[in-house]
């Protein structure tokens, strides 16, 4: 079974639309697919409704923000098969408002240097749940600032070490995974690789506080996989895979299915879904 479980529409930071990325999922033959938008599970039944209609598969999830406080560092966990929508929702509404007002007040500051309004930036935004960098970047390259979303400008200006950044709190790892529990999700740490997880997987491992780890990513490199694998054996995690697709709102380029789950290991994730 070929799934990609972890791309993003404009619900949030993506471009394209839930029916696009199924079109595309269905074209390259793909079996399954997840729309994980950040912290929003607002497309989850229009997706799983049009999956039907073309006959692709769609699994539920919703990839949330968080961080781990003992160590300073940024969190992303993916929830899959959450039982309780709307539970889940509720919670995660707070780290939308904080998203949009941090943007916005981004966007505030940004405004003394460069000739953009609200008005311009809500364009770009007012598909999505939140605000996000992208939206603003949208606006400058509109005005000719830029003709690359994610790129030079971007890291100079709305990246964290960019002049205008303007930081979140995000909730704790630890309330996050037993809220992903009471709701009847199934916990999958995103790209560890991406924020240096490894030594907070194998303690969320041993605890049993996980039931997986994205191994297939771009920014897992094949050391920290080498790792990965390791951890899951010992403690027997499910081994997912997904491109993070954004479109070209990324920072190099990766069409939906350039990563996908081991073969063996989206079997497992449904089976456990089936418990």
């Amino acid at each position: 079974m070929r799934a990609d479980l972890h791309n993003h529409s404009f619900l949030s930071d993506g471009v394209l639309s839930i029916e696009n990325i199924l079109d595309f999922a269905k074209k390259i033959k793909l079996d399954y697919i997840a729309i994980t938008d950040h912290d929003t599970l607002a497309g989850v039944i229009s997706a799983y409704t049009y999956g039907e209609k073309i006959g692709i598969s769609v699994i539920p999830g919703v990839e949330i923000s968080t961080k781990d406080y003992k160590r300073n560092r940024s969190v992303h966990i993916l929830c899959y098969f959450p039982r309780d929508i709307i539970k889940l929702q509720e919670y995660l509404n707070k780290t939308l408002i904080k998203r949009e007002n941090a943007k916005k007040e981004m966007a505030t500051t940004l405004m003394k240097d460069f000739p953009i309004t609200m008005e311009q930036i809500e364009q770009h935004s007012k598909k999505s749940q939140s605000m996000y960098e992208n939206h603003i970047m949208h606006t400058l390259a509109d005005l000719g600032y830029t003709n690359v979303v994610v790129g030079d400008l971007y890291k100079e200006l709305l990246s964290k070490d960019g002049e205008h950044y303007v930081k979140i709190a995000y909730p704790d790892v630890y309330e996050v995974l037993n809220l992903i529990k009471e709701v009847g999700g199934i916990a999958v740490m995103a790209h560890p690789g991406q924020f240096d997880s490894i030594e907070l997987l194998e303690e969320l491992a041993k605890e049993g506080l996980i039931q997986g780890v994205e191994y297939n990513h771009p920014r897992n490199s094949d050391k920290v996989k080498k790792v990965i694998k390791d951890i899951a054996n010992r403690y027997d995690l499910i081994m997912t895979g997904g491109t993070d697709f954004h479109g070209y709102c990324s920072g190099k380029p990766s069409p939906i299915g350039s990563f996908i789950c081991p073969e063996g290991e989206v079997e497992k994730l449904i089976k456990l879904s089936e418990r």
